[in-house]
């Protein structure tokens, strides 16, 4: 039996169950956990208020699809304006391609015959670009568009100063620009300039502080850029939720690449952002008491496998009291610790928690169960979970 046949036949019940339960009344409180519960309300309202935000600062918006993996919630954001999306991947975007959306933008630099190959095979339809940091992938990539007869966009990756992708200084950026200007069957398209790093620094001040001294690399390279080609660089991409404020502030950027707005993770609510729109937590983990028998403690259904803890603990909004907090037991367990007037809660209990990291926590998930309310209403599959 084929693996594929495998994996339908595994999920044949809880599928066939959920769709049951679509449009009635109290729904969401009957699924079967662990279970990724997405309030489209939310979900809609962030969608919305992004677009605005970007709108009204006279930026472009291409959200980071790593966030959600999901066509659908992808179309609804360029239904709301996006000029295209981002993707972490080559499989990311084959994915998103194949769902109807023709503008990509893969952010992390592709190395190797395998990914050459892969891209050699992709379906584009539209226009894909590739945010490189050397000469030798520009090459290879300026190779397999010569051999399928196709113009591919670059990106100069530049280095915010964190030591992961992206040319060293500004001497490489020129370079590297000047090779994709010169290469027949690529296309230089401007610069991609992302301070992951600095996404998630709670207080404003100390964020303003590290994303300025990245902004000089970023305006460094600019200048360097420009006098060498001779003219303005079109497109400077990046940029995040967490650094959205001092992003459209700093007047560099064309586009603005943020992506978990859409879910507003219990990572970015920590982060102070007092001139961004109120985004609104919209993706949640529901999980069900399993074992009561501890005082003060109850054990739920929802530990390693279904929630990425690099980002900290869920925090429990819902089924069990106020103060009520996660702790991780297991792979397949999680633990409840109720405040100290509470003994326990009954086996069954739903409780639902804010995601810690959206990225990875719906990289763990084959559907969003949507819902309005407490009804499910939609079931949408994470089109590109466990894509590499």
């Amino acid at each position: 039996m084929s693996e594929t046949i495998i994996r339908h036949a595994t999920e044949r019940f809880r599928n066939t169950y959920h769709q049951g339960l679509i449009g009635k009344a109290g729904s969401r409180s009957a699924l079967e956990t662990p279970a990724l519960i997405l309030d489209l309300d939310r979900l809609e309202l962030n969608i919305a208020l992004m677009a605005n935000h970007a709108a009204t600062n006279n930026i472009a918006l291409r959200p980071h699809a790593k966030s959600h993996k999901s066509v659908a919630i992808g179309r609804l954001q360029m239904q709301h304006g996006a000029v295209g999306l981002c993707c972490a991947t080559l499989d990311e975007a084959e994915t998103f391609l194949l769902g109807g959306i023709d503008n990509i933008l893969i952010t992390s630099p592709i190395a190797g015959d395998a990914k050459m190959a892969h891209l050699a095979d992709l379906p584009i339809t539209g226009q894909l670009a590739l945010s490189l940091d050397s000469l030798e992938a520009a090459n290879a990539v300026a190779e397999v568009a010569r051999k399928t007869k196709r113009r591919i966009g670059i990106m100069v990756d530049i280095d915010p100063g964190i030591g992961r992708t992206g040319t060293a200084n500004a001497v490489a950026s020129v370079e590297l620009a000047l090779t994709v200007e010169k290469a027949s069957h690529l296309e230089f398209l401007g610069v991609q300039f992302y301070d992951g790093m600095s996404q998630h620094i709670e207080k404003a001040d100390a964020r303003a502080t590290a994303t300025d001294s990245g902004y000089v690399i970023l305006q460094n390279a600019l200048d360097a850029i420009e006098q060498a080609l001779g003219r303005k660089v079109k497109i400077v991409s990046g940029g995040g939720t967490g650094t959205i404020e001092q992003d459209i502030a700093s007047g560099l950027f064309t586009e603005i690449q943020a992506g978990s707005y859409v879910f507003m993770d219990a990572q970015y609510h920590a982060v102070e952002r007092p001139q961004s729109p109120k985004f609104h937590s919209s993706l949640f983990v529901q999980m069900m008491v399993i074992s009561a028998n501890q005082i003060g403690q109850v054990t739920v259904d929802a530990g390693l496998k279904h929630l990425a803890f690099d980002g900290g603990n869920p925090t429990i909004v819902s089924g069990a009291p106020e103060g009520s907090t996660y702790g991780y037991m297991g792979d397949e367990h999680g633990s409840i610790s109720l405040p100290d007037e509470y003994s326990s809660l009954s086996h069954g209990t739903k409780i639902e928690g804010i995601i810690p990291h959206c990225d990875p926590t719906v990289n763990l998930f084959g559907y969003y169960h949507c819902v309005r309310g407490d009804m499910l209403v939609e079931i949408w599959p994470v089109d590109a979970a466990g894509k590499l």
